[in-house]
């Protein structure tokens, strides 16, 4: 499944906000396809806060959004972000 804005990802690591939990992300960008200011391959986010807001928009690694909590060889993911399924 391709990375769409709108789309949700949760935390696997729990480290950065261990009072709340896992973070949310939100994909609020197109993957940067062409190299430029920005960086190929990056794709724009917002941290999604526990009563909905959208804050701290940034670009991250379109490698560090994964849709299954599992690799390839079936191990678990330890970093990075998994898609959380649309409500």
């Amino acid at each position: 499944m391709p990375i769409e804005p709108g789309q949700i990802y949760r935390s696997l690591s729990s480290r950065h906000h261990p009072v709340d939990g896992l973070t949310r992300v939100k994909v609020v960008g197109k993957v940067q396809t062409i190299p430029g200011v920005w960086g190929f391959g990056k794709v724009d986010i917002v941290t999604v806060t526990r009563d909905g807001r959208e804050i701290r928009r940034r670009a991250i690694e379109a490698t560090k959004l994964h849709e299954s909590a599992l690799t390839k060889d079936g191990q678990p993911r330890r970093t990075g972000y998994i898609l959380e399924p649309p409500n």
